[in-house]
């Protein structure tokens, strides 16, 4: 088994809604003494190196989440490969994962319905543009899912472990 698991979230432009969750799940599993998993984010239209917004970073603070040194990456077949889970913030993003490497689809989730493998459904509207409040919002919508489905991600990460 791998000893590290590793958990891929996928939005567009990878400033804003991925690199929230990443660091929001980073917290999570830190509170929760959960080693060794790497976790990290890509955007389908993502160019490479920019840094996350500025009201992303201040909203990602609401959990104590420091998202200030992320820079993004465009999604490609070879992060895909690398992932053993992959979060995607809308149907489209989700369909993009497997269309660029179809033998993903058994670990890559649309968020709001893992652990339902069906890209279909409610995705994370994109806050690019809002005001902070927007982008709170948006945290808080992503951080309520990943409260939901924290027991299934450790679930899968521990099994990994054994």
């Amino acid at each position: 088994m791998n000893s590290t698991f590793k958990i891929m979230f996928v939005c567009t432009g990878n400033t804003c809604r991925s690199p929230m969750a990443e660091g929001g799940l980073r917290v999570l599993l830190e509170n929760k003494k959960i080693g060794g998993v790497d976790i990290f984010s890509s955007g389908t239209s993502a160019a490479s190196g920019f840094p996350a917004t500025i009201y992303a970073i201040e909203a990602a603070k609401i959990w104590d989440a420091d998202i200030s040194k992320h820079r993004s990456r465009p999604l490609t077949p070879e992060l895909v490969e690398q992932a053993d889970l992959i979060f995607a913030m809308t149907p489209s993003h989700c369909y993009e994962v497997i269309r660029l490497a179809p033998d993903a689809r058994d670990r890559t989730f649309l968020l709001r319905n893992f652990p339902n493998g069906d890209c279909g459904g409610e995705g994370i509207a994109d806050p690019i543009g809002g005001s902070l409040d927007i982008y709170n919002q948006t945290f808080l919508e992503i951080g309520e899912e990943l409260g939901r489905i924290l027991p299934d991600i450790i679930k899968r990460i521990t099994e990994n472990k054994d």
